[in-house]
């Protein structure tokens, strides 16, 4: 998996609305009275898990409900699936169940528009475990409209050998963790691996944002995406501003705007630097012996520290649910086959993907099933967490999250001001 996987929560906009397409059609029910042959599962060409998964609930834990209603999935390109989706629910014909829209806003119109099941109250509701539903929350409301199969969080991980090498202790706080970068540096060790180059400069903009939510609060980017605070205010430019500092003192490296996801996952894979800010999606990476040349062992968390003063706290923390999926209204309600396969997925599915893929989901694990250490470190770390808060670019419209993802290269690089950095990115928003 990838840092692809985040484009769940991030609220994109759609190229087209779907309002006028779904206004076409009256009420939710299917095109087709005739009762369903299969329980047909669209999903995406680029996430192979999902079907694996299904596939492997089809011949165990769901065999029964297969038996009554077989699976059936078919695969649509991520470029096309919003297209597609748009297409389907205009028609009354989405299938029983489906990888939900690359956008937010067009899951949000498709439930709006009665086409999508809310599991609010559900038992596939109580399958989901706090964390997942949190962030379900924060993008969709009080509305259970999407299930998880992924839940991912985001921090700092570090190599344990070269913070010892060097006499520095795990940071706390975030003058500990600059006052740790400083010592590293003097050593001749890169502090930070980042990736700045193009589109992957949100390896440096997380830093931003991170700090946002320490030290304004957890409602930080939402009083932006609400009107009320923009990111030219003296608090935000204050983060951009921090970040700023610490690619002008070399901390993210030599040439960090020429450095893409795979090199900085590289570099700190390596040995060759001592602190990288990444998701859990990179769990696969680390407990890939091919990959990982520094040990599992070697290889510890921390959640973004607290910055000093600040209104947030180290146990907020930044989540995405990944590739989530959605049900059919009219599917759901029409035919108790269709709620049986929801049931029964939300029960087995977080136990299937974690042992047979080493995939933490937004669903609850029953029994003992066995990991790798660190995959069981952020278990341990998402069961901690209750509240989740998004990221830098979370709730930006398509430009914002361009301009801001390419211009987090030169930040980190130190050749452009924390006020610069700011204005660029809040001038795409108000465009």
């Amino acid at each position: 998996m990838s840092h692809h996987t985040i484009r769940r929560l991030a609220v994109i906009g759609s190229a087209v609305s779907v309002a006028l397409v779904l206004s076409a059609c009256s009420g939710s029910g299917s095109s087709s009275s005739a009762a369903a042959t299969d329980f047909t599962f669209l999903t995406i060409n680029e996430n192979t898990t999902i079907a694996a998964v299904l596939t492997s609930l089809s011949e165990n834990e769901c065999s029964a409900e297969n038996a009554a209603l077989p699976l059936k999935i078919t695969k649509q390109a991520q470029g096309t699936l919003d297209q597609q989706l748009q297409l389907l629910g205009g028609q009354n014909a989405l299938p029983p169940a489906f990888v939900s829209g690359n956008s937010a806003d067009l899951t949000k119109e498709l439930f709006e528009a009665g086409k999508i099941v809310d599991f609010a109250g559900t038992d596939v509701a109580d399958s989901i475990v706090p964390l997942a539903a949190s962030g379900i929350k924060a993008l969709y409301g009080d509305n259970t409209m999407v299930l998880p199969t992924e839940l991912n969080i985001e921090g700092v991980w570090y190599n344990k050998s070269l913070l010892k090498e060097a006499g520095v202790t795990v940071p706390d706080s975030w003058d500990s963790l600059v006052s740790a970068f400083a010592t590293l540096s003097a050593a001749g060790v890169q502090p930070i691996s980042a990736a700045g180059k193009g589109g992957d400069g949100w390896g440096v903009t997380r830093w931003v944002g991170a700090y946002i939510f320490r030290d304004i609060g957890p409602d930080a980017m939402t009083a932006i995406s609400n009107g009320d605070a923009t990111l030219t205010d003296a608090e935000y430019v204050k983060a951009a501003d921090a970040v700023a500092s610490l690619g002008k003192a070399g901390y993210f490296g030599k040439s960090v705007s020429s450095i893409d996801y795979a090199t900085a996952m590289n570099t700190f894979l390596t040995g060759k630097a001592a602190f990288y800010y990444q998701g859990s999606w990179a769990l696969a990476d680390f407990n890939n012996e091919d990959e990982n040349k520094i040990g599992t062992d070697n290889i510890g968390f921390i959640p973004f520290p607290n910055v000093a003063g600040g209104k947030g706290s180290a146990d907020q923390t930044p989540t995405n649910i990944g590739t989530d999926i959605a049900f059919s209204k009219s599917a759901y309600d029409g035919d108790s086959r269709v709620r049986d396969w929801a049931s029964c997925i939300a029960k087995n599915y977080g136990n299937v993907a974690l042992r047979d893929f080493g995939q933490i989901t937004g669903f609850t694990v029953t029994g003992d099933v066995k990991v790798a250490e660190l995959t069981q470190l952020i278990q341990e770390q998402i069961a901690a967490t209750e509240t989740s808060v998004g990221w830098f670019e979370s709730l930006f419209n398509t430009d914002a999250v361009t301009t801001s993802q390419n211009n987090g290269g030169p930040l980190g690089a130190g050749n452009l001001s924390g006020s610069d950095f700011m204005n660029t990115v809040q001038a795409a928003l108000a465009g």
